[in-house]
């Protein structure tokens, strides 16, 4: 799949092509229906299919303070776009100057006048130019009188709660912990990205090394709780990529004043990582409970003993024990808080 930024890296010779418009932030069900049929248009026409998104998303631009962290990476995005068949991705700068454009001259302009488009897919809800005041309506009319063929994707819904498939449902599964219902959503599993930083090297004697990831950074991050799931890393010195199971844990770190959110991940039995510096994935597969805060260290050490079990049954692994703490190395931390939260 290419990959445009820019008017000059259209290629001269584009005759023509199928366009699709949006986000696409996480490109769950709903979005893959609309691509998969301008990417069937596009084979049917003998066109390249062009999906126009935007990068940073719109929603921090026009409202900065909002801080609304991407379901998925830029990257990902492009790697899960080129999967469903996408020749071609135009990675639109997104700013307040370009949001002015009306919608008449977004199509005309950009659509049309640069990306040559001869049919647009894009889904029934669909907003588009300055203040979304272009809607579905408004883009057949514009086919009609620019000629390009339009087609209205309808929403689809879950079958069992008849809610529309979208990223606003994701969000707030994922606020609820509900790591299942976001996989449905999806269609795959939720993945927290980010670089393995240093923890506070406490509670080693503990035997429960893990790898911390900041969740400010790492995209949505479910509410607190512990988690089973897969540390996914690439294989050093190659281009393999393995997946490991681990417990994970979301929440505050009370050495922080209570405001600074971690994700740490152990991986059940294994005790000679050292990803200090790496970048990794956390693929959340199911919740297993709330953080809880233990009055002693007994309480606590026999509570981690039980979510290992609890992440081993629920990934289908076999189960293993917290590792004999004198062989944690030093590229893995314990996580042991002030008041013994996990």
């Amino acid at each position: 799949m290419e990959v445009w930024r820019s008017s000059a890296d259209i290629p001269s010779d584009l005759a023509g092509s199928v366009v699709t418009i949006g986000v696409f932030d996480g490109v769950h069900k709903g979005h893959r229906a609309v691509i998969s049929e301008a990417v069937r248009q596009a084979g049917a026409l003998g066109l390249p299919c062009i999906v126009l998104t935007f990068d940073p998303h719109p929603g921090t631009v026009h409202n900065p303070e909002s801080e609304i962290p991407l379901v998925i990476s830029l990257d990902d995005r492009l790697r899960l776009l080129e999967a469903l068949g996408v020749d071609v991705t135009f990675v639109q700068h997104y700013t307040l100057d370009y949001a002015m454009a009306s919608a008449q001259e977004f199509i005309g302009h950009q659509v049309v006048g640069d990306l040559k488009a001869r049919a647009v897919v894009v889904g029934e809800d669909a907003r588009f130019g300055r203040g979304n005041e272009g809607d579905g309506k408004l883009l057949q009319s514009l086919g009609e009188s620019l000629g390009f063929t339009v087609t209205l994707v309808r929403d689809l819904e879950d079958s069992t709660s008849g809610r529309r498939w979208s990223s606003t449902w994701l969000r707030e599964l994922l606020d609820e912990g509900n790591v299942k219902g976001a996989t449905k959503v999806l269609g795959r599993l939720h993945r927290l990205q980010g670089t393995v930083v240093h923890g506070h090297k406490r509670g080693r004697e503990l035997g429960f090394p893990t790898a911390n990831l900041q969740a400010s950074s790492a995209g949505v991050v479910p509410q607190d709780g512990v988690y089973a799931g897969w540390l996914v890393r690439t294989v050093p010195g190659t281009s393999a990529v393995e997946n490991l199971p681990a417990a994970i844990s979301v929440g505050t770190n009370p050495q922080f004043d209570g405001e600074k959110r971690t994700v740490e991940a152990h991986v059940l039995g294994r005790t000679d990582l050292d990803l200090y510096g790496e970048e990794i994935s956390i693929d959340l597969v199911a919740y297993l409970r709330p953080m809880w805060a233990f009055d002693t260290l007994d309480e606590l050490l026999g509570q981690m003993d039980e979510d290992l079990r609890q992440s081993a049954l629920a990934l289908g692994v076999p189960v293993s024990g917290r590792v004999d703490p004198r062989r944690v190395t030093a590229g893995t931390e314990v996580s042991a808080e002030q008041n013994l939260t996990w």
